[in-house]
């Protein structure tokens, strides 16, 4: 069976679907086991509709320099 740190990292990378399927497979039967994990796999599941649904984005990078820039010229 997998550690519960390796299943938080498998959990992260599913919800970007850059987990295998083996991993993916690993993660499910962890979670069976490790009442810790099946909490922590639903939060972050949920923490991601969320991100999803109000359509959060970031900065690029030409817009993190220009704040960073603004910042400078201002302190």
């Amino acid at each position: 069976m997998i550690s519960c740190e390796k299943a938080a990292d498998i959990c992260t990378r599913a919800q970007y679907n850059e987990a295998t399927f083996a991993e993916r497979l690993k993660l499910k039967f962890h979670i069976v086991f490790c009442k810790i994990c099946a909490a922590y796999t639903k939060q972050n599941t949920k923490l991601t509709s969320l991100c999803d649904k109000a359509k959060l984005h970031t900065l690029s990078e030409k817009e993190k320099l220009n704040m960073k820039e603004s910042i400078k010229r201002y302190s």
